[in-house]
């Protein structure tokens, strides 16, 4: 599916670093303060649409019912949400798009006592996200924008939620110089799988402007939807004189339109100047082709991508069971470039999840219970592969494919 808008996309700047500017106080929660003080969001607002802003992120960003619920707020999910869109809506009215943005929850994957627990945490992610989005989809938001995530695990929660929503998805991920984001994720294979899933633009956001250039330069080859750059200014409480000035701001996206991004807008320490001075590199910008296709055989694990093109060697079946760590270990990747493990209930998938990790190879799962491989391709944070050589009806084993954007072989 091509890009729903047109291309280049400018988003607008940041919201807290206004906000604290005009004397939020630093630890409470950001949605409550803006909705005790509409006119603060508006006069920002008005002034991205001004300095050029084509899509206006409502400042939902913390408004799921985890983060609201460290303030003692979680019941006030949907007002907040629909309070915050609506006066969005009602400040740029049809001169700008509005997007839904999203955040992550805070609640990360532990692994403690040898109880693994990310089948329950992932379960808590859907949920948040389905609720938040199911919110923002009644407010009318035009698109949802999953920003500053910070790693794949989670990103992926987020998509799929999202994806029920059928609005446009655009995803964010913060990742460092070395493309790692906080949770050990790099950012590359993050790119195919998130794309694989059905995301409609995916790129980084929440680092400076040239610690994103090699990153985006290296993900061009291989995206199949435009790439995002959402860049710092510097951080939110700095002082104004430890920020990039507007006029450097944008002249170091130069390199960043070279390596290709297209959709573009400020993260901590913008304002709308940062934004004006970004729309004046835009114009007569060229168009840049996304690779159809360019993905097809390329399996991921959240830190790892692997080209595969046309000659895949499958292992024999490996039965998912508690030698499954051992046996993926064991695998001669001399002889073989996809390992393939048998699923047959939920129990298994939970046990490839837990020790998927440990292959130096991409997985192909051969399952011929539906249910176990949906349940299998949920936990697997990467692009799997799908055995076709299994009992199951073959335009179901592909719709489940599909959904989180596996390689059906």
């Amino acid at each position: 599916m091509s890009f729903p808008y047109h291309l280049p996309l400018l988003l607008d700047g940041a919201t807290e670093t206004h906000c604290l500017a005009a004397g939020m106080p630093h630890g409470v929660c950001t949605e409550q303060w803006i909705l005790e003080h509409p006119e603060v969001l508006s006069q920002l607002q008005h002034a991205f649409v001004a300095a050029g802003s084509q899509a206006v992120l409502a400042p939902t960003f913390g408004a799921n019912r985890a983060r609201l619920e460290l303030y003692g707020l979680g019941e006030h999910t949907v007002q907040f949400n629909q309070k915050l869109v609506s006066l969005t809506r009602d400040t740029v009215g049809t001169n700008a798009l509005v997007g839904g943005t999203l955040s992550p929850t805070g609640i990360l994957i532990s692994d403690e006592d040898d109880q693994w627990d990310g089948d329950l945490v992932f379960q808590k992610w859907l949920t948040i996200y389905r609720e938040q989005i199911s919110i923002l989809r009644e407010c009318g938001v035009d698109f949802l924008f999953l920003d500053s995530m910070t790693g794949l695990p989670e990103a992926r929660a987020a998509m799929l939620a999202a994806k029920q929503s059928h609005l446009p998805v655009l995803c964010c991920l913060t990742a460092d110089q070395t493309g790692h984001t906080l949770s050990g994720s790099l950012f590359l294979p993050s790119l195919i799988t998130l794309q694989a899933m059905g995301a409609d633009a995916v790129g980084l956001s929440c680092s400076i402007p040239e610690d994103m250039v090699d990153l985006l330069e290296e993900a061009r080859m291989f995206a199949t939807v435009p790439l995002i750059a959402k860049a710092d200014a510097g951080l939110s409480e700095a002082d104004e004189e430890d920020r990039l000035a507007p006029e450097e701001f944008a002249a170091q996206f130069s390199p960043i339109l070279r390596a290709g991004a297209r959709v573009v807008g400020g993260c901590c320490g913008t304002t709308p100047e940062h934004i004006a001075e970004l729309s004046r590199f835009l114009r007569d910008l060229p168009p840049v082709k996304t690779r159809v296709g360019a993905d097809d055989f390329v399996a991921t694990r959240e830190d790892e991508a692997f080209f595969l093109g046309d000659d895949i060697l499958l292992s024999d079946p490996i039965p998912c069971d508690y030698g499954l760590a051992d046996a993926l270990i064991d695998i001669e990747d001399e002889q073989v470039n996809v390992v393939k493990v048998q699923v047959h209930n939920s129990e298994e998938a939970r046990q490839l999840a837990m020790d998927a990790q440990m292959s130096r190879l991409p997985i192909s799962i051969l399952s011929d219970d539906p249910d176990a491989l949906d349940e299998a391709l949920m936990l697997y944070h990467g692009r799997a592969l799908v055995d076709s050589d299994s009992e199951m009806d073959e335009r179901l084993l592909r719709r489940i494919a599909e959904r989180y954007g596996a390689i059906v072989y």
